[in-house]
């Protein structure tokens, strides 16, 4: 069975034509980067290191995913950080918000679980089952567990984003950008954020209520109160 020729798409013959041309492919770049130029603009001074953040009293770690039911790499590192201000006096309570929408899958209770290890105390840790993406986390963090406040803990590529929606969602945020080697997901995650800059976009100009939302949690405000 003989394939039908694909046929080449032919470029303008005329100088005219191919101007229309680039000027089209240079606008779709300038479109498609604008999502991105606005989380950098957005985002100015609301970035720090673990060495400058400020005192906070709570921070925030996104899920990253689990290998074989444990933190992965990258996840780990969150946590580090987290466990660090903890340490430091930093913070005094940590939300994990990640994904447990089936019983084989559970990011909050593998990243309490690794806090505990490192020296957090579990009265110390808030979960969140239902952070699907980050801008569900957000809004969950600011309409169900009460934060108005806190720092966000995550990759350098991912922080902005984070900063940018919580903002959004009415917590006054300071992102803690974790350091990792530059590896394939590490090049993979920053490719990834720029179309996930879209989406955020999106989320920001039509608010979408998270996937699942329920009933407010006194979870922080009970782990403020054991902290004092």
């Amino acid at each position: 069975m003989r394939l039908p020729k694909v046929r080449r798409p032919r470029l303008p013959r005329t100088r005219a034509g191919r101007r229309r041309l680039v000027q089209a492919v240079m606008a779709g770049c300038v479109l498609a980067l604008l999502p991105s130029t606005w989380l950098y603009v957005t985002t100015e001074g609301r970035l720090r290191n673990p060495a400058d953040a400020p005192r906070t009293a709570v921070a925030v770690v996104f899920g990253a995913g689990l290998w074989d039911g444990e933190p992965s790499p990258y996840l780990a590192h969150r946590l580090d950080a987290a466990a660090q201000l903890y340490r430091e006096g930093r913070i005094k309570v940590v939300l994990v918000t990640g994904d447990n929408s089936r019983k084989d899958y559970d990011e909050p209770d593998a990243m309490r679980a690794y806090l505990t290890r490192h020296g957090v105390p579990d009265t110390r840790i808030v979960s969140d089952y239902a952070g699907f993406d980050t801008w569900d986390s957000c809004v969950r963090a600011r309409k169900i567990f009460g934060v108005d406040r806190a720092v966000l803990i995550s990759q350098g590529f991912h922080i902005r984003r984070a900063v940018a929606l919580c903002e959004a969602a009415g917590i006054t945020s300071y992102g803690v950008g974790v350091t990792d080697r530059h590896d394939v997901t590490w090049y993979y995650g920053g490719a990834r954020e720029l179309f996930a800059a879209g989406k955020a976009a999106l989320d920001v100009a039509f608010r979408p209520d998270p996937r699942f939302l329920g009933p407010k949690e006194p979870g922080v405000t009970n782990a403020l109160a054991s902290a004092h």
